[in-house]
């Protein structure tokens, strides 16, 4: 039988009520895990909760604004309280937005930044000290944009960016305390984030996603994303398009550059 090695471990995930987030509670507690669903959706948490503990699964639902730092203690505190600590932390919560710079509204930016950087910064502040006791592991949800440019998503792409210079230097800080940091850093993938885009004005964008490539699962990320966490990898770029895009921005970054503004300038004009 092959081993399993997050069986009967915890793992907490926000942003779990949907997408890539649900898909990897679903792949965590399929291999014996107990697993904490984070998310402000409290209908669909306790539809998920019930359809887990319907399988035989270890699952506990959890309403959080991520927003919100001390939703993010209490979210926390009771997953320890319940589950006896947090072996593994999916920082998976995120917003998105497609808008030009110049339009777009600064209370745009503190929102995507609220969402993206500060609610990953606040859950893993409050699990930090049950991860470094159960020598645990991290994984940050970040984006190919947290490594690159992306033309329209200024305020995305600043909070990708972001997460990646705090989990890159925490990753040092944390190595010799045993705690493992996997960034993850999806292409296109066929999730709900698109549709809720923010446009210029805080609301919901109508105008329509540019896509480079085949969009991957839910379900085909999440099986990728852990066999990375089973491997402690630290980097883990999904997609072909997503890898083709990193590897040109590295070698060739005006082309990159030029290529990629090609694309997407549709979405902003």
């Amino acid at each position: 039988m092959a081993t399993r090695p997050f069986k009967d471990k915890v793992v907490a995930i926000t942003g779990a009520a949907s997408g890539i987030g649900l898909a990897l509670a679903r792949k965590f507690a399929g291999e014996g895990a107990a697993v904490a669903l984070i998310d402000m959706d409290p209908a669909a948490l306790s539809r998920h909760e019930q359809a887990f503990r319907d399988c035989g699964w270890r699952a506990l639902a959890v309403t959080c604004n991520v927003t919100e730092q001390t939703m993010c203690a209490d979210a926390m505190a009771v997953v320890i309280r319940e589950f006896g600590g947090i072996d593994v932390l999916i920082n998976n919560a995120g917003i998105t937005q497609r808008s030009r710079f110049a339009d777009t509204q600064l209370d745009v930016f503190h929102k995507v930044m609220a969402v993206n950087f500060f609610g990953s910064l606040y859950c893993t502040k409050a699990a930090l000290d049950s991860l470094i006791e159960r020598r645990g592991m991290i994984i940050v949800n970040e984006s190919v944009a947290g490594l690159t440019p992306l033309l329209g998503r200024t305020g995305y792409s600043a909070s990708k960016h972001a997460l990646h210079g705090l989990f890159t230097s925490l990753r040092c800080e944390l190595r010799e305390q045993g705690v493992h940091v996997l960034i993850v850093c999806p292409g296109f993938i066929r999730t709900n984030l698109q549709t809720r885009a923010l446009g210029a004005d805080g609301q919901v964008t109508a105008r329509p996603q540019s896509k480079i490539g085949k969009e991957a699962t839910p379900e085909s990320a999440a099986a990728e994303i852990y066999r990375a966490a089973v491997r402690k990898k630290s980097l883990l770029i999904l997609t072909f398009m997503g890898k083709l895009g990193y590897w040109i921005s590295r070698i060739a970054p005006v082309f990159y550059e030029k290529m990629m503004t090609k694309k997407f300038s549709s979405e902003i004009q």
